[in-house]
């Protein structure tokens, strides 16, 4: 047997299912021709599909089925059942199809009030059902410039392709790099366990051939609303139908004696982390400043690499203000556990060759220094334009800004949040990705209010916290299951109101939470709009809970 078949579970169903045993709403894994296949009941309709997310291997039937998709429990990617479509980050490639066939006994004839009797087989491989794009508006830009080439901009080039849209798109890049899948270069690569090429998005090549123009390393100086065009400060120019900012956000420096060392590392880009990479191999102390996600995940990834870790902090409790104080002691405890040491409520005042001191006066070795202690959205180009900016570039709900023709998306947008009524700006890949692929239908005129639900997740060790929902303030959490048992969610409230939700370990009640949000928008946009038109079908948002209950094959009387 192969190592692949070795992974395969379930029945074979090429050999064939009773239908009685797929209730509406069954997800049951099994296997055709030697994949992982998805035999799925949806009404009286029954698909089959790749049964492995095409973003991080996640297993689908662990998912959840939501209408006609399925959901990743990982990742919260989203799947088309008729099509295999990847309708949304973080996936971006399709899951492939079956032909299913249904065949029943034909020596009975069967009322419709009877239970449906008969067998369901699982056939030949369907090609790729990519859906016919739509046709585009009138008034279509002749080039999409797109300012960056972090998740919002690779996003939203690979949309406006899938799309239909056949003009120029030209992506400038400032990073010396391909896109790449940036919360794993504090994770799986700086940890070792992930290579450079499987970071990338995308290789070359797939730009060649979707004809997107990547230009890398490149800056854009200035904006030209009047002409249309940008301009680029080696004195190059393009002309744009219509512009993406997306420009993402830079470390905020530490601004101390010795900051400015060569053993002091920042990480943001592809190039940041192999740098720190490099460093990591020829070092043995390592002092990483600032104990948020970044920090924390790059000490875990220090650690894999049996570095002494030490991480200094000025809040006392690390990510409390995210987190609480409960999930935040029980992070510490865990570092501390890998033998982290911590150092909170206070700051490093300078740094040299060797060490790092502290405002109370003590030294910590270092010939590492890795700083984590926030972003800034770089939003001085839109700011030179005239744009409007607010803690960032301000955007409508199709994340156009207040200069027609011109785009955000990412980290810089700061968009009017339907759920808690105020305008945010979240700094998360997937939302990125998430925003990148709205503005670029409404680049083409798609007019797609933008109303996803924020989700990230974190991985330090073998312990992985997801978060859906934005909560900026809230005044309460509660905790449902034992966190000491990696078993529990914690919902965050203001004045009453749920706001956000992590989950360790939950991935199912992750999803069911990012439904219920999703739920409460529409509902929200639904009351908005009475007495116009009709309401908002909940249809899209009705769940099933997966089902993975073993099917035996069955006698040949079906075939």
């Amino acid at each position: 047997m192969s190592e692949e078949s070795a992974k395969l579970s379930g029945p074979d169903l090429t050999q064939g299912v009773e239908l009685s045993t797929l209730a509406d709403g069954t997800m049951l894994l099994g296997h055709a021709r030697g994949e992982p296949v998805l035999l799925i009941r949806r009404g009286n309709e029954l698909f089959a599909i790749g049964a492995v997310c095409t973003h991080y291997g996640a297993p689908l039937a662990e998912g959840l089925l939501v209408g006609d998709t399925v959901r990743c429990p990982w990742h919260h990617a989203c799947f088309s059942l008729r099509t295999g479509e990847a309708l949304r980050a973080p996936a971006r490639d399709p899951v492939s199809r079956w032909r299913v066939e249904e065949v029943h006994d034909r020596a009975r004839q069967f009322t419709p009030a009877e239970q449906r009797v008969g067998a369901v087989y699982v056939r030949e491989k369907l090609d790729s059902a990519r859906p016919q794009p739509r046709p585009t508006s009138a008034g279509m830009p002749e080039s999409v410039i797109i300012v960056g080439g972090g998740a919002a901009g690779n996003a939203a080039a690979e949309t406006l392709r899938h799309e239909g849209y056949s003009g120029r798109i030209a992506m400038l890049s400032a990073d010396e790099s391909l896109p790449c899948d940036r919360p794993n270069l504090s994770k799986g690569y700086l940890a070792g366990i992930a290579t450079e090429e499987s970071n990338l998005l995308r290789p070359t090549k797939f730009y060649k051939e979707h004809e997107i123009e990547l230009h890398l390393g490149v800056r854009v100086d200035a904006i030209d609303i009047g002409s249309g065009h940008v301009e680029l400060a080696n004195g190059g120019r393009h002309a744009y139908g219509a512009l993406l900012l997306a420009t993402g956000a830079d470390p905020v420096r530490l601004d101390i004696p010795g900051g400015d060392l060569p053993h002091v590392r920042y990480l943001r880009t592809l190039a940041d982390s192999r740098a720190l990479v490099s460093k990591a191999l020829t070092s043995r102390h390592a002092v990483v400043i600032g104990a948020s996600f970044i920090g924390l995940e790059v000490a875990a990834s220090l650690r894999a690499r049996k570095l002494d870790v030490h991480v200094v902090g000025p809040e006392t409790i690390p990510m409390e203000k995210i987190l609480g104080p409960g999930v935040g002691n029980f992070i510490r405890r865990l570092h501390e556990e890998h033998g982290v040491t911590f150092h909170l409520g206070t700051t490093a005042t300078s740094i040299d060759e060797r060490s790092v001191t502290l405002k109370n006066g003590e030294k910590l070795q270092a010939d590492l220094v890795v700083v984590g202690i926030g972003v800034q959205p770089a939003t001085s180009l839109a700011e030179r334009a005239g744009l409007s900016v607010d803690r960032g570039v301000t955007v409508d709900k199709y994340l156009e800004t207040s200069v027609p023709r011109i785009f955000a998306a990412g980290d810089i947008a700061r968009w009017p949040d339907r759920l808690t009524g105020k305008r945010i700006r979240v700094e998360h890949f997937v939302v990125a990705e998430r925003q990148g692929q709205t503005a670029a239908r409404n680049i083409i005129g798609r007019r797609e209010v933008f109303d996803a639900v924020p989700f990230f997740w974190t991985e330090q060790y073998d312990l992985g916290i997801a978060y859906v929902g934005h909560a900026e303030r809230w005044d309460k959490a509660e905790i449902d299951g034992q966190l000491e048992a990696r078993n529990c969610s914690i919902t965050y409230r203001r004045n009453g109101k749920k706001l956000a939700t992590a989950f360790i370990h939950r991935d199912l009640d992750g999803l069911r939470a990012e439904v219920e949000f999703e739920r409460a928008i529409a509902m929200a946009e639904d009351d908005s709009m009475a007495g116009t038109e009709a309401p908002r079908t909940m249809a899209m948002f009705r769940w099933s809970e997966p089902a993975t209950l073993p099917a035996p094959s069955i006698s040949e009387r079906y075939r």
